[in-house]
């Protein structure tokens, strides 16, 4: 699977999950994504800039047991075809989408940017379903804390509090939301972090007494240079350091921008959307190693393939 390309699922098709996720659940690995098989469409925003999209498809899922021969396993969330005024209908944008399990409610919950084709909701939407393969039963679309939200993820703490991750203040921050106790909804308590930086596209992980955070900044569909931050208490006051990336076009982030961060037999590994504006079905995937320095330093080396485990 070379890495900055399109990959295949074990029947040869292009896999189709952008944007997405990777989750362990019992012994099988599970790969959410938005579909983006669609024809590419250009949108006008309330700005007046323009911005491509896909009409809603729905969210894919893929299973595998080694994280690189991956298997369909169709939609998890399906767009609504018949409802226009629907948040998922195929007319609406639907993005970022991400799973977490609840131990308590052994309940799957899909959190994801749910937006308006003119980009102008700057929402959240929520799925839930008793299996991780779907149905996924859609339950509503909202606006987080009355606070905008646009780049998104969630995240599990040690105890089982889990949080969502999001840009907002029109990208300017990072609003980090704590969820309900069975994760369907936010609880109305949140801080903002990473105050006037513009950032967006959040993945973080924990170990040994550090969270840490790598996102992107602010240019559209445009490469950048991705930046790690750190912190020693998750609702406290992140300190952005450097870029983590080495290798030929690090300061392009190798041409992609994180998407998840996940965790496969004690590693850490972030995934990549390398998007084509021009051609979104296209756009391929990375997925590179996490070094963790002695002084709390990111490094994440390119590789030019990616081998599973």
């Amino acid at each position: 699977m070379k890495n900055g390309q399109i990959w295949y699922d074990t029947d040869g098709n292009d896999i189709q999950a952008h944007g997405g996720c990777i989750i362990k659940h019992g012994d099988t690995y599970y790969w959410y994504g938005e579909h983006k098989g669609g024809e590419t469409k250009v949108t006008h925003l309330v700005s007046g800039a323009e911005v491509a999209r896909v009409d809603v498809i729905g969210v894919s899922c893929y299973s595998s047991k080694n994280l690189r021969d991956w298997k369909y396993e169709g939609l998890a969330l399906e767009a609504d075809k018949d409802n226009e005024n629907s948040p998922i209908h195929t007319s609406k944008v639907l993005e970022r989408p991400k799973v977490i399990y609840n131990e308590k409610t052994n309940k799957f919950v899909m959190w994801f940017h749910a937006e308006r084709p003119d980009y102008s909701l700057a929402g959240v939407g929520v799925a839930v379903s008793d299996s991780p393969l779907g149905p996924f039963e859609f339950k509503f679309a909202k606006v987080p804390n009355k606070q905008d939200s646009r780049d998104m993820t969630i995240f599990k703490d040690n105890d089982g509090t889990a949080y969502l991750f999001h840009s907002a203040n029109r990208n300017k921050t990072m609003n980090i939301a704590r969820l309900t106790e069975d994760y369907t909804d936010v609880d109305g308590f949140y801080v903002s972090v990473l105050e006037d930086q513009e950032r967006e596209a959040p993945a973080l992980f924990y170990k040994d007494g550090m969270y840490y955070m790598i996102s992107s900044g602010c240019t559209g569909w445009a490469p950048n240079a991705a930046l790690f931050a750190i912190c020693p208490h998750l609702l406290g006051k992140w300190k952005l350091i450097d870029n983590p990336c080495e290798g030929k076009f690090a300061r392009q982030t190798f041409f992609g921008q994180s998407s998840y961060i996940f965790e496969a037999e004690g590693k850490f590994y972030l995934m990549l959307d390398h998007w084509k504006p021009d051609d979104l079905r296209n756009s391929g995937y990375s997925i590179l190693p996490i070094e963790i320095t002695d002084d709390n330093c990111l490094i994440v080396p390119w590789q030019e393939e990616w081998q599973g485990i």
